[in-house]
């Protein structure tokens, strides 16, 4: 009997299929027998005296580089019939992600096995989550406070300066020692005081990379991506330019890695995308970290697979 596995995530039609992490996904599990079915969030939907259910495509990956799915059918489906159901909507973290895991936490009390856990997704926002692990972390400050973020520049001199909502690098400045534009950029970042910020003092090992390790069920994939900036640019993130490169895990990001993911793991976080500088740790990505492809092409080493062989084995320790 085969299993059916339902992808939350951005439109089909977006997808860029030569790198997409959650098509690497789809297309594992379809290569196990398992059948697709994807939906977006705002196509979760809940009624009194009934469960949360959503409009879903029923699809099959065709193989083919432009039309790679097809329709079988377009339903509405209880959650709870899914043998699984993976979360990958992209940020931004707002409002409406947040309600997407609170319709996503009640299809759970039915009796959906949702990955990552609903929970364990608000509970670790993507950059905040490195407070839990400050032996890891560069100095670090988060704040609203504009005089904060100027006196931690006074102390550090070259400081990276972000938004707490910001993916692919967007939102992301270096100010160096003289301080140019510091002011204007922390009224853009802050909003005059109204949101908050992360600044950080500056890796200079940025120019080997902005690692993303993989940790999938609490064990960290034996490849990393190691995402070099290109020419002037200092952010190593993909969507940014930067190239990526798949590199052995080293002894001391394994080490980082592991301990990362005993304690994060056994909360339901299935797959996280560590990213780390040198030795400190920048994020850590829960919503819907990518990078398999990547890896598996230039390396050899399958992540997909190890990502399918983890979700199969946490779905047979029932709920």
């Amino acid at each position: 009997m085969s299993r059916n596995i339902l992808f939350v995530a951005d439109p089909l039609d977006q997808f860029k299929i030569y790198k997409d992490t959650t098509f690497s996904m789809m297309r594992e599990a379809q290569r196990r027998g398992w059948r697709i079915a994807a939906c977006l969030p705002q196509d979760l939907t809940w009624k009194s005296g009934g469960v949360v259910a959503a409009n879903v495509l029923q699809i099959t990956l065709t193989g083919d580089a432009k039309a790679w799915y097809h329709v079988d059918i377009e339903e509405s489906k209880a959650l709870k019939d899914f043998d699984a159901v993976l979360m990958r909507k992209d940020p931004p973290f707002d409002a409406e992600y947040i309600y997407a895991t609170h319709l996503l936490e009640q299809a759970e009390r039915e009796g959906a096995r949702v990955v990552n856990k609903p929970r364990a997704l608000r509970d670790h926002p993507e950059k905040l989550a490195i407070m839990e692990f400050p032996q890891f972390v560069t100095p670090t400050l988060v704040t609203r406070s504009a005089g904060a973020v100027r006196d931690f520049h006074a102390e550090h001199g070259d400081i990276i300066l972000k938004p707490l909502d910001g993916m692919g690098g967007m939102g992301i400045f270096r100010v160096k020692q003289d301080a140019m534009n510091l002011g204007s950029i922390i009224e853009t970042l802050n909003k005059d005081g109204a949101e908050t910020i992360m600044v950080q003092r500056f890796v200079p090992q940025i120019t080997e990379g902005d690692k993303r390790i993989l940790i999938i069920g609490g064990v960290p994939a034996p490849f990393v991506l190691a995402r070099i900036p290109q020419g002037t640019e200092v952010r190593g993130n993909l969507a940014a330019g930067g190239k990526g490169v798949a590199q052995p895990l080293t002894p001391r990001n394994r080490e980082i890695a592991e301990t990362v993911g005993r304690a994060l793991a056994p909360r339901g976080l299935l797959l996280i995308g560590l990213d780390v500088i040198g030795d400190s740790v920048t994020e850590i990505n829960v919503t819907s970290p990518t990078c398999f492809q990547e890896i598996t092409e230039q390396s050899g080493f399958d992540v997909p697979a190890m990502f399918i062989d983890a979700l199969e084995a946490e779905l047979k320790k029932g709920p």
